[in-house]
């Protein structure tokens, strides 16, 4: 099958580059859809201080009547606008998708100041429509590269560092804009793309959401 072998994960780990990301119909985000349109995988990131915080999706959810960019409610105005071949119906009132998000920081935050971080992610989505509907299966983790000495092999006690939790607010508020603008990256990198059976989801067209921000703002 497709399943992930040991060896993908030890070529992903070695294959590893800065710069950027490939974004859109890349790897997990291939069979990916957004809001009805063409989803997939995005990234952004925010400077927060003296540390960063990144996010990358595999976006996977959302119905069209969702869909909003800058507070602006652009999937009402496409409702019936380049609906997925064989999904011509706006009759599903429940979405089966589920996005995953990975936030990293190199913060010196604790396994609980994470999660509190992860938490975080539904509120970027919320601002893009999303709702977490029933059949939406969505997962969220996050990690941070600092305390490299927590990982070695030393005997003893080991000492960590701990960002405290009244200077976490910004990191908080960096997870929600970082999970927005990731998710529509995915959306804006992706491509229109013809599946088995027919299957067909478009790509979200651009310049017709220019037209709409540009009538409704």
């Amino acid at each position: 099958g497709f399943h992930v072998q040991r060896e993908h994960v030890f070529d992903a780990i070695n294959s590893a580059t800065s710069g950027d990301v490939e974004e859109g119909n890349v790897g997990g985000g291939t069979g990916m859809v957004t809001h009805k349109f063409k989803g997939g995988i995005g990234t952004s990131s925010r400077i927060c201080g003296d540390y960063t915080v990144g996010v990358l999706v595999q976006s996977n959810y959302g119905l069209r009547h969702q869909l909003t960019i800058a507070g602006i409610p652009i999937g009402e105005e496409m409702l019936d606008e380049l609906l997925p071949v064989q999904a011509q119906t706006l009759e599903q009132l429940d979405e089966t998708g589920s996005i995953i998000v990975v936030v990293a920081t190199d913060a010196p935050l604790l396994p609980h100041q994470l999660k509190r971080l992860a938490r975080r992610v539904p509120i970027g989505m919320g601002l893009v429509g999303a709702r977490g509907g029933n059949n939406s299966g969505d997962i969220f983790i996050a990690f941070s590269t600092a305390n490299h000495q927590a990982m070695g092999r030393q005997t003893g006690v080991v000492q960590l560092e701990m960002l405290p939790n009244e200077q976490m607010t910004p990191l908080f508020e960096s997870v929600a804009h970082a999970t927005e603008e990731a998710i529509l990256n995915a959306m804006i990198s992706a491509k229109t793309m013809e599946g088995v059976h027919g299957n067909k989801v478009y790509a979200i067209p651009h310049e017709r959401i220019r037209e709409i921000l540009k009538k409704i703002q």
